[in-house]
């Protein structure tokens, strides 16, 4: 019985473009193993933000906390990522920004979260 029942969807650019970008011609193999751990959370909890520290994406990754620290900088240079802290010690939450996606895509999940939180009541 495999461990992992549910499929994540990865689009096109990350694994043709991004992949090739960032350990090609960046020489970053950890900002991707970091964007890519991050993208499955973010796919997996409908697109917010995922908190998370360094020592979480190391362990789930298998890289050091150096390593992570440094992808994490990289991803937010090339503005892959957004991250927040509510305070220098606080966990990080983490945004992945899919910048390749066309607006309307952007658009029609704003327009479906309103629409969830009109049912709510808020």
């Amino acid at each position: 019985m495999p461990r992992f029942k549910r499929t994540v969807p990865i689009d096109d650019y990350v694994l043709d473009l991004l992949m090739r970008d960032l350990i090609g011609h960046d020489q970053k193999p950890a900002a991707f193993m970091v964007y890519l751990h991050l993208y499955g959370q973010a796919a997996r909890n409908k697109w917010h933000h995922i908190r998370a520290s360094v020592r979480t994406i190391a362990e789930a990754t298998g890289l050091s906390k150096s390593a992570v620290y440094a992808a994490l900088g990289h991803l937010r240079r090339r503005q892959l990522i957004a991250t927040t802290a509510d305070h220098v010690t606080a966990t990080p939450s983490h945004r992945v920004l899919r910048h390749w996606r066309p607006a309307t895509d952007k658009m029609n999940q704003e327009r479906r979260n309103r629409g969830k939180d009109s049912l709510d009541g808020t």
